[in-house]
C-alpha cells in the first residue's frame, strides 16, 4: 500500500516538474515578447490569414494554446481585437499547439532528455540572478525548457510496465474494444482529463505515455486525442464567465470549432484512423495499430490533421460560427447611466501588458462617461423647463456617484497590477494612469458642483444678463471641445499623444 502511495505521488510529481516547466517558459516569454506581442497583436487585420497566422505563431513562442486563447478573450474583453480578428486568432492557435505535440513525441520519445536537462539548468541558473531584466528572462526560459522535458522523461520512467501485470493486461483487453460505445468514452475521458488539468498538453503526456507503453491501443488514444481538443475549450470559456458579451461569444466559438470537427471525425473514425496509419506504414513501414513505439507518432499526426483540417473547413464559416455563438451567450442589458466595469476582469488571466491595456480602454470608457456628464451640465444652463431639468440634474448626479466607484475600482485594478513583475516602461506607464484617473474624477467632480451651483441659482431665481449667458456658452463650448480632444488623447497610445490642441484650448 505505502508502495503504491508513493509510486502515484511520484507520478503527480513528474507532472508537476512538467507543469512547472510550461508555466516558467510562458511566463518569461511572455516578458520577453512585452511590447512587441502588443505590436505584434495591433497588427491584425481583417486579413483572415494574418490572424491565423498570429494565433499560430503567439502559441508556437508561448508554448500553450489556452494561454493563447485566454490571451484574446482578453484582448477582445479589453476591445483591443474585434471578433472576427480573435476568432481567426483562435484558429491558428488550434494549429500552433500542434507544433508542441511533435516536439514531445520527437523528444519524448527517442532522447533522454534528463541528460541535457540538468546541464541547462546549471548553466542557466546564473542568469536568475542577473540585475539585466533580457538575460533573467532568457534564464527563465530555458529553466522552463529543461523543466518541461525532464518532467516529461520522469514520466515516461515513472509509469509502470503493465505487460507483467496479468490482471491489468485482462481488464485493457475488456476495455481495448474500439467499439463505438469505448472511442465515446475514451473522448469523455481525454475531455475529463483536459478539463481537470486545464491544459491539453498534460493530457497529450498522458495519452502519449499510455500508448508508448501499450496501457491503451491506437483508436482509443487516438479518441482520447479528439476529446482533450474539446477539454482544452473550457479554460478560455471560464474566463469568459465574467467578460464582456463579445468576449463571451470568442470563447463559444472557439468550443463550437472543436466540437464541430470531433463530430466530423468521429463520424468517419475507422476510415481516418486508416488513414493515418496508411501515412505511417508509408513513412516507417510500421502500423500503430501493431507497434505501440509508433503510436506516439500516430497521435502527433491525428492531432495535427484534426487541426489543420478543422481550419481549412471551418475558416469560410466563420460568420455562421459566431451566429452559433451568439445563441450561446445570453446578452446583456445596456445600462449607459449604471455602473459596471466593461473591460477590466480581474480574475480573466492577464499579463501585466495586457492588464495595462484593460485599463487603458476603462480610463477612455471613463472619460465618455464625463463627455456625457458635461453635456448634460451644458444642457441645464440652457434649460428652461422645470421637469426637464429636474430629470437632467438627477442624470448628473447619478453620473457622479458612478465617476467615483469607477475611480475606485480603476486605481484599485492599477495598485493591484504595480505589485507584480513590470517593466520600467509598464511602471512609468501605471503611474501616469493613476493621475489621468484622478483628474478624470476631478472633472467628474467640477461638473456636479456646476450642475448643484446652478440648480440653486434656479431655486433661488436667480438670471444672467445675455451677455453673461453668451460668455458663458462660449466658455461651455471651448471646454467641450477640449473635453474631446482629452477623450482622442485617451484613446491614443499615450507615447505618440500631441498636446498641441490641448494647449490651445487651455490658453483661450
Amino acid at each position: 500500500m505505502a508502495a503504491l502511495v508513493i509510486h502515484i505521488l511520484s507520478i503527480i510529481g513528474a507532472l508537476g516538474v512538467f507543469l512547472f516547466g510550461m508555466k516558467l517558459m510562458s511566463d518569461a516569454l511572455q516578458k520577453l515578447a512585452g511590447f512587441r506581442m502588443r505590436s505584434i497583436l495591433a497588427a491584425i487585420t481583417s486579413n483572415k490569414l494574418k490572424s491565423i497566422s498570429t494565433g499560430l505563431v503567439v502559441t508556437a513562442i508561448i508554448q500553450s494554446s489556452s494561454a493563447t486563447t485566454v490571451m484574446i478573450v482578453s484582448f477582445v474583453n479589453a476591445g483591443l481585437l474585434s471578433v472576427t480578428e480573435a476568432v481567426g486568432m483562435v484558429m491558428g492557435a488550434n494549429i500552433g499547439t500542434t507544433l508542441k505535440t511533435w516536439l514531445f513525441v520527437a523528444v519524448g520519445v527517442n532522447i533522454k532528455v534528463s541528460q541535457l536537462a540538468l546541464p541547462i539548468v546549471a548553466i542557466c541558473f546564473p542568469l536568475l540572478f542577473s540585475k539585466r531584466n533580457l538575460l533573467k528572462y532568457w534564464g527563465e526560459f530555458a529553466m522552463g525548457f529543461a523543466f518541461i522535458f525532464f518532467g516529461l522523461d520522469l514520466l515516461y520512467d515513472i509509469l509502470p510496465d503493465i505487460s507483467s501485470n496479468p490482471n491489468v493486461v485482462d481488464f485493457l483487453e475488456r476495455i481495448n474494444d474500439p467499439g463505438p460505445v469505448s472511442v465515446i468514452l475514451f473522448v469523455l475521458f481525454g475531455t475529463l482529463i483536459a478539463v481537470v488539468f486545464q491544459s491539453s498538453s498534460v493530457a497529450l503526456v498522458f495519452t502519449l505515455s499510455f500508448s508508448a507503453i501499450g496501457l491503451i491501443d491506437f483508436p482509443l488514444a487516438a479518441a482520447m486525442v479528439i476529446g482533450e481538443n474539446i477539454g482544452t475549450t473550457v479554460t478560455a470559456n471560464l474566463a469568459a464567465l465574467i467578460a464582456n458579451e463579445q468576449a463571451k461569444k470568442v470563447a463559444r466559438v472557439h468550443f463550437l470549432f472543436n466540437i464541430i470537427g470531433a463530430f466530423w471525425v468521429l463520424a468517419a473514425f475507422p476510415f481516418f484512423l486508416r488513414a493515418v496509419d496508411w501515412i505511417m506504414v508509408a513513412v516507417s513501414t510500421r502500423s500503430a495499430y501493431t507497434d505501440n513505439e509508433i503510436i506516439p507518432w500516430a497521435l502527433a499526426t491525428i492531432h495535427t490533421i484534426f487541426n489543420v483540417a478543422n481550419v481549412l473547413i471551418q475558416v469560410w464559416f466563420i460568420p455562421v460560427l459566431l451566429s452559433l455563438a451568439g445563441k450561446l451567450v445570453k446578452r446583456a442589458s445596456s445600462n449607459e447611466d449604471g455602473f459596471r466595469l466593461h473591460y477590466i476582469s480581474k480574475t480573466i488571466f492577464s499579463t501585466s501588458e495586457i492588464s495595462l491595456l484593460q485599463a487603458q480602454q476603462e480610463i477612455l470608457l471613463y472619460s465618455k462617461r464625463i463627455k456625457a456628464m458635461f453635456n448634460l451640465v451644458k444642457d441645464l444652463f440652457n434649460q428652461v423647463n422645470e421637469h426637464e431639468f429636474i430629470n437632467g440634474f438627477n442624470q448628473v448626479s447619478n453620473f457622479e456617484t458612478v465617476c467615483d466607484q469607477m475611480e475606485i475600482e480603476i486605481s484599485s485594478y492599477l495598485t493591484k497590477i504595480s505589485q507584480g513583475d513590470l517593466s520600467m516602461q509598464s511602471n512609468e506607464r501605471l503611474k501616469l494612469m493613476l493621475k489621468i484617473t484622478g483628474n478624470l474624477e476631478s472633472i467628474a467632480d467640477n461638473c456636479y458642483n456646476i450642475a448643484k451651483t446652478l440648480n440653486r441659482k434656479r431655486q433661488a431665481k436667480i438670471w444672467f444678463t445675455q451677455d453673461i449667458r453668451d460668455n458663458i456658452n462660449h466658455m461651455f463650448v471651448l471646454i467641450g471641445e477640449a473635453i474631446e480632444v482629452m477623450h482622442e488623447n485617451l484613446g491614443m497610445d499615450y507615447e505618440l499623444v500631441k498636446i498641441d490642441k490641448a494647449s490651445q484650448y487651455e490658453e483661450a
